[in-house]
């Protein structure tokens, strides 16, 4: 009995041994590849950006889980249980409902664009900041006297024509409306893209199985993977284990390799979005193939607005990659930078339509003379525990002043 016992604590001694040599093998690999000993509880956060990881925090839902089909926008989110956001409103997005009728008690703006508009009107539960709303009631009188709402009109991986699409539905609803982007949208203005800019984000098949059905094996094995991440990274232990987060990352990085967009047959959403040949290997052709149409989407919300008397202004977005020395910390999390003279070359292109009357605005500098960390990720803006962030609150002061400008609105004493 006693040499029983002792084999069984010999084995367990052993595998204990194995699995602290696989931690330190996985710190001193990390270590290697950070240059500094980084808690694993910090890695495990950067599996997901900070606009996914708010729709996720605290659950092993996926963000797939919160989205919902829209039959115009082609995704939304939802509330309904177990994976749904409660502060999700009306039409599916975060912040305030949408109004049917322009309401009298409110001057009301829209703000269209992907998830850092999101994330600068308000995507979290309240009493979660509404960084331009708060701006533009605390230091300027609207045009009609009346206090600023400003509604959500932003979602995570949303381009054109998304927001103009959106614009378009409720633009009877609204006084005026504000977009800003850029970002999103440049992914498609990358040598050798296959697709014009109008294809849909990978969410849209994630969200309708009926168009993935071809790929259904490749869908539910990115849909488990994904689950099976999502538990491992909220146990108690595995979550500050350096191990586990570099076998989340393998399953994670598994999952999102799982290409949905393949298909052999004739009607695909591949092929209803494909680049002609000539064009995708032709970078400069490509270039202006896809800043026309991106123009086209603008001067169409310039005249959809107006058409319902809506002022306008439109924004292009900073970017880690140009108009800011990067700290230390945002170094580690923006990941590949050398997208940074395309984007201004879109840029350029976009601000060519201030010749047709379109009041547009580059934020490119709004950070140039900040020393502080700014970017949590590729290109949303960190914040603190209580949701202050010096990036939306310094956005939102700049456009604030534009739009003093613009639509000549008076300042507050």
């Amino acid at each position: 009995m006693k040499q029983r016992i002792f084999g069984w604590i010999t084995v367990l001694v052993g595998v204990v041994l194995a699995l602290a040599m696989v931690e330190v093998a996985a710190i001193a690999l990390l270590y290697v590849e950070e240059g500094r000993y980084t808690p694993a509880a910090e890695l495990f956060q950067r599996t997901q950006n900070t606009y996914v990881r708010d729709a996720t925090k605290g659950t092993a839902c996926r963000y797939v889980d919160t989205l919902y089909p829209h039959p115009y926008v082609a995704f939304v989110h939802h509330a309904n249980p177990p994976c749904g956001l409660p502060w999700v409103n009306n039409i599916g997005l975060f912040g305030s409902d949408y109004p049917v009728l322009k309401d009298p008690e409110r001057y009301t703006v829209i703000l269209i664009g992907g998830s850092v508009a999101s994330q600068l009107a308000q995507n979290q539960a309240p009493p979660a900041p509404r960084y331009l709303e708060e701006e533009l009631n605390k230091k300027y009188v609207s045009p009609n006297g009346k206090p600023w709402r400003v509604l959500n009109g932003g979602d995570g991986a949303w381009k054109e024509p998304q927001p103009f699409i959106l614009f378009s539905l409720y633009a009877g609803s609204v006084d005026a409306m504000v977009s800003l982007g850029g970002f999103n949208e440049h992914y498609d203005f990358r040598p050798f893209a296959a697709e014009r800019l109008e294809a849909p984000a990978s969410n849209f098949l994630d969200v309708n199985p009926f168009v993935a059905d071809e790929n259904f094996g490749d869908a539910a094995i990115g849909w488990v993977m994904g689950r099976i991440a999502g538990t491992l990274a909220l146990n108690p232990i595995l979550g500050h284990s350096h191990a586990a987060y570099l076998i989340i990352r393998g399953i994670e990085a598994t999952a999102k390799g799982q290409d949905t967009f393949k298909s052999n047959k004739k009607t695909s959403i591949r092929g209803m979005f494909a680049l002609p040949q000539e064009v995708r290997e032709d970078p400069n052709r490509l270039f202006d193939v896809q800043l026309g149409l991106y123009q086209k989407y603008m001067r169409a919300e310039q005249v959809v607005a107006a058409d319902n008397k809506v002022k306008t202004a439109y924004f292009l977005q900073p970017i880690p990659a140009w108009g800011k020395v990067l700290t230390e910390e945002e170094k580690r999390v923006v990941g590949d930078l050398s997208y940074g003279d395309l984007y201004r070359r879109i840029v350029a292109g976009i601000l060519t339509l201030r010749q047709q009357g379109l009041p547009i605005y580059d934020l490119g500098e709004v950070f140039a003379n900040e020393k502080g960390t700014i970017y949590a990720d590729h290109i949303h803006y960190w914040r603190d525990d209580k949701n202050e962030s010096p990036g939306n609150r310094l956005v939102a002061a700049r456009i604030g002043e534009k739009l003093a400008e613009t639509w000549g609105l008076q300042r507050k004493q």
